[in-house]
């Protein structure tokens, strides 16, 4: 919190701002979500769970804007495997392996929950 939270409002009622407003605002509280544990696989469907969760969080402290700072890809975790072979001849000894690893990653974002004075 770096601000006076106030009364909670709906996520539909909050907006997403770039640049910050030209009209008076007052900052509430630094934000961070991502998407993680969300069912999302294609990464426009990650952003809109990373920002549909800011929206929230800035809906409960009553912010009608968050001012965004960004969204990017952060690591959530890496999977591996391997296998291998391995036979021994009298003549020459002959080895077989392979490997493969996969990284998961999910989006993430951040802002700054604001009221913006409407008029």
């Amino acid at each position: 919190m770096v601000g006076q939270a106030r009364p909670a409002i709906s996520p539909d009622r909050v907006q997403i701002y770039l640049q910050p407003p030209e009209t008076p605002y007052d900052q509430i509280a630094n934000l961070t979500a991502s998407s993680g544990g969300s069912l999302a696989i294609s990464g426009a469907a990650k952003i809109d769970k990373v920002i549909e969760r800011l929206k929230k969080e800035a809906a409960k402290l009553g912010a009608n804007g968050i001012l965004l700072h960004g969204v990017g890809d952060q690591a959530a975790a890496s999977v591996g495997a391997g296998v291998s072979t391995e036979t021994n001849s009298p003549h020459s000894p002959y080895g077989l392996g392979f490997g493969a690893s996969a990284f998961f990653f999910q989006k993430s974002g951040d802002g700054v929950a604001i009221y913006v004075e409407l008029k």
